[in-house]
């Protein structure tokens, strides 16, 4: 038989509304991912446990998951239970269906975890990576600006902040963060800005001492993206631009740094490949994440120590994660397990 899978579409409530510019993720209230169960009948008795975030940006439902996963799995047949067999699986998911991300990162996070259990080791000693990760920031979604400022004022122990901006009130919304907060600020506009927007704002966000700005423009704008990085000091980091990595060749010169997400790219063994050719071609990494629960967010630290910045906040947005393990250290720096695999199980009820 070899691997088999069964999946679960979890709907969870937010602890705060969350809103971005070009969507309202369920009127910022919950959201819905899919975490799976992976089975190999040589390996009795052990789970290998995978999370994908399908988000329709990307033309991925839970129900488009559900159709692809076991096509992906029959793909892969009985990969070697090794980082060879894993790399392998990754190649041949890829090969087999184009985009699909969130599909082929369940079932790469859940092999990797299957892998490390079978072996005894911790996923990122199997993926030969650093414990030691930068720390991640704290996202908060847009608002009212005093409402926003009140969030950044409850996240202020956290080393930098992320505001989400893309509507008529980022200059206020920003101000009133400043006022509260200050550490470094990062801006992510989800592609909801115009170059007279950025124009308008540019200075302003440099007096505020904003540290980046994320996708400011819709996706695959080149041109756009280039004439803002030419006239910015900040730098400028592409994130619906930058899904795959073959999407580095066109982002080459015009931006200074790349956003890389598991569940975008297909899983770790693509983020770490991806994280490594970014690097290798100047660009600063960005390691993000979905409103995942703890089981994408352990996944993504795997591979968090190849990232300049970090933002895995997604189980943290959730008012509930169901899943225990992950552990965020007093300098939010997330604690990857020493125990085999990812470390994560279900929470008792």
């Amino acid at each position: 038989m070899g691997l088999s899978v069964s999946h679960e579409v979890l709907t969870l409530a937010l602890r705060d509304p969350f809103r971005i510019a070009r969507s309202d993720h369920d009127a910022g209230t919950r959201i819905t991912t899919v975490v799976i169960e992976l089975r190999d009948d040589r390996l009795p008795g052990i789970v290998g446990l995978g999370e994908g975030y399908p988000d329709r940006f990307y033309g991925e439902t839970p129900d488009t998951m559900a159709t692809v996963m076991p096509l992906l799995l029959e793909a892969i047949g009985e990969p070697t239970i090794d980082l060879a067999g894993i790399d392998a699986a990754a190649k041949t998911m890829s090969a087999t269906i184009r985009g699909h991300g969130a599909a082929r990162c369940a079932l790469d996070i859940a092999l990797h975890d299957l892998v490390g259990k079978a072996l005894g080791i911790p996923v990122h000693e199997l993926r030969g990576l650093s414990p030691d990760l930068p720390p991640t920031d704290f996202t908060i979604g847009l608002d009212e600006p005093s409402i926003v400022a009140e969030r950044a004022t409850r996240a202020s122990d956290f080393p930098a902040l992320k505001i989400k901006v893309g509507g008529p009130a980022d200059l206020a919304t920003l101000r009133a963060v400043r006022e509260v907060y200050g550490g470094p600020i990062r801006v992510d506009a989800n592609t909801g800005w115009t170059r007279d927007d950025a124009v308008a704002l540019l200075p302003q966000l440099a007096a505020l001492g904003v540290e980046l700005i994320e996708q400011p423009f819709p996706a695959r704008r080149y041109r756009d993206l280039a004439w803002l990085q030419e006239r910015s000091t900040i730098p400028v980091v592409a994130d619906e631009s930058c899904v795959l990595a073959e999407d580095l060749d066109a982002l080459e010169g015009i931006v200074a740094g790349i956003n890389v997400k598991l569940a975008k790219c297909g899983g770790i063994a693509p983020a770490h490949a991806m994280l490594e050719e970014g690097r290798r071609r100047g660009f600063r990494t960005f390691l993000g994440c979905m409103e995942e629960t703890s089981i994408g967010i352990a996944g993504s630290a795997v591979v968090a120590s190849l990232a300049d910045w970090v933002d895995l906040d997604g189980n943290l947005l959730l008012a509930d994660d169901p899943f225990d393990g992950l552990v965020l250290g007093p300098d939010k720096r997330w604690r990857l397990s020493d125990g085999p695999g990812l470390g994560l199980a279900p929470k008792r009820p």
